[in-house]
């Protein structure tokens, strides 16, 4: 490993854990160690930043020990958001810098930017009406995904008005595919992004937590991107 090269914690060690390990030497990395549930309470190795793909419920307590030792974090779980006050309030406290997204794939957050713009074009558009699809592996916990959320959100935020029905599938082992629809009586447009494997989310998170060294504050991958 090149000498001076940061230090990275993985939390979490399941299959996106597991990924980013593998990946972390190619994003210039020394992965520092891992907190798995059989080892959080013991004292975690010193680190630059850390990447959380853990669970959900663990997230504000993740965020408080390493706010208390000034270690920045990427947080890949998803389902917490009704814990985000809290832990931005941590985190602001503490004076780390936070990156927190949805998803992490860099196609992904290309994506929504595009539907920002299409949520400027179809709000004067009434005979269209939107829709989102998502489809994840069976063992996803959250439904709608994260994503499918930001979707509506970024739709909503550029003067989208109309119902955006929301419609989850979980089978299989699909990583994630996401599709915005407009139907009209005689046409239909659809955008959809689909992830091939969770290398995407993992290279995203490893870009992440590059771009976070020596930042302060709380950040989303548009930031990351300069989207």
């Amino acid at each position: 490993m090149t000498r001076g090269a940061p230090r990275l914690l993985l939390v979490g060690h399941g299959r996106m854990g597991r990924l980013v390990e593998t990946l972390a030497p190619e994003y210039g990395f020394d992965p520092a160690g891992i907190v798995s549930s059989a080892n959080a309470a013991a004292e975690w190795p010193a680190a630059d930043v850390a990447i959380d793909f853990s669970v959900a419920g663990a997230v504000p307590a993740t965020v408080t020990r390493l706010a208390a030792r000034g270690t920045s974090i990427v947080i890949g779980t998803t389902g917490w958001q009704n814990a985000e006050e809290q832990v931005r309030r941590i985190a602001a406290t503490a004076g780390i810098g936070v990156v927190a997204a949805p998803n992490f794939a860099v196609g992904v957050n290309v994506f929504l930017a595009v539907i920002e713009r299409l949520g400027m074009l179809m709000a004067p558009l009434p005979a269209f009406g939107a829709w989102i699809h998502e489809h994840h592996h069976a063992a996803k916990r959250d439904a709608p995904s994260g994503t499918a959320l930001a979707m509506e959100r970024r739709l909503r935020e550029h003067g989208y008005a109309a119902p955006v029905p929301i419609d989850s599938t979980r089978a299989g082992s699909v990583p994630g595919t996401h599709t915005l629809g407009f139907d009209a009586a005689s046409e239909m447009l659809t955008f959809t992004h689909e992830a091939r494997d969770r290398g995407a989310f993992a290279r995203g998170a490893l870009v992440a937590a590059r771009w976070l060294e020596g930042r302060h504050g709380w950040f989303s991958m548009t930031d990351v991107l300069g989207l």
